[in-house]
């Protein structure tokens, strides 16, 4: 890092017992330094950007005497580690074109907040997004809103299956599709508004249906990630476990979302967690726990949707992501009502215990 400075979203603050905090109140991001003889802050108010490390630790070392050498270099080191500090003067990157970095410039602020790893430039979330490949399989109330945000995002490889046609019931909640649009394959449709939100990432639809985990095998080979927005087959043995087995397979992860009226939940499972039926095996039973139930608003099939989207950045950037193996969401009717769920894996499970 050549000329740090702190993030302004993670300006320090000083209490009165001496303690320095970094990041504010968000959960996860907030740091806390028990600094009595105030070196640490007097550190961070030189990380200004306009000096080097090393005129920050012998700037450091003239206020403290007391300080060796390496004593005020062990404190910038630290500081420099802690993900609350940035370049003021970046290295380039080169994998991004000027338009790009125009067009997702908002998301490099976002990611500059949340993220905690030292980066060279900054553009890192993003350009494993832009080397990202997602298929998103359903384009309805979940699906479509999945696509847009991806989309949106600048996911480099989008691959949208769906079989169905837009109907006018279809028009209350799942966003990429009109009146006109009435009767048209949803796949084609949802291309044709893609490709129009970002016209610089490849975007593909098919209109088929998964009939089986031998066709869904076939489907994801070669992408990174499955967004499963579809609901049928429903059941023990439909399309959310052909999921968990053929991407355990494939070594992939894979989000699913939807909703059951006022719950809104979505299951993140894959590599290094426990899968999607171990999960739901300690789940206790419940109506429409497989997503089943019609009744939807706008707003709760948007909140599955940017859910499902939200854990699919997690996974490609590496940013804020939780380990596979849980189920998370929101019960619109209780302000308070979080849902969070991971359940170990099975003694006999052949997938992932």
């Amino acid at each position: 890092m050549r000329l740090p400075r702190v993030k302004p979203e993670h300006a320090p603050h000083r209490s009165g017992d001496g303690t320095v905090r970094l990041g504010g109140a968000l959960y996860g991001i907030a740091s806390e330094i028990a600094d009595a003889d105030g070196w640490a802050w007097t550190a961070l108010g030189l990380m200004d950007g306009t000096r080097p490390p090393a005129e920050i630790a012998a700037e450091l070392r003239a206020c403290y005497p007391v300080l060796t050498c390496e004593e005020a270099e062990g404190i910038v080191a630290t500081l420099l580690s802690s993900g609350h500090v940035e370049d003021a003067a970046p290295e380039p990157c080169p994998e991004l074109t000027e338009r790009e970095k125009e067009r997702h410039s908002r998301t490099r602020d976002y990611f500059r907040w949340v993220d905690l790893t030292p980066r060279d430039h900054g553009w890192e979330p993003q350009v494993r997004i832009k080397n990202a490949r997602v298929v998103v399989l359903g384009l309805g109330g979940t699906g479509s809103h999945v696509a847009w945000t991806l989309a949106a995002a600048g996911v480099g490889r989008l691959h949208l299956v769906d079989p169905d046609v837009v109907e006018l019931s279809n028009l209350n909640r799942q966003i990429l599709y009109t009146e006109p649009d009435v009767g048209r394959l949803k796949a084609e449709v949802a291309l044709d508004r893609l490709r129009q939100v970002n016209s610089e990432i490849g975007i593909t639809a098919e209109a088929a249906a998964v009939d089986g985990p031998g066709r869904l095998a076939r489907l994801i080979d070669g992408f990174d990630v499955l967004a499963l927005c579809a609901d049928r087959p429903r059941g023990p043995s439909g399309i959310q476990t052909w999921a968990n087995r053929v991407c355990a397979e494939a070594g992939i992860p894979w989000v699913s979302g939807g909703y059951n009226g006022p719950l809104v939940s979505v299951g993140v499972f894959g590599p290094g967690g426990p899968c999607y039926e171990c999960v739901r095996a300690g789940i206790p039973p419940c109506p429409g726990a497989d997503y089943a139930w019609p009744g939807v608003t706008g707003a709760s099939a948007g909140l599955s949707g940017h859910l499902v989207a939200h854990d699919v950045l997690a996974l490609v950037t590496g940013v804020m992501s939780t380990p596979p193996g849980y189920f998370h969401g929101v019960m619109l009717l209780d302000p308070d009502g979080h849902v969070y769920a991971r359940y170990p894996s099975r003694p006999d499970c052949d997938i992932c215990s």
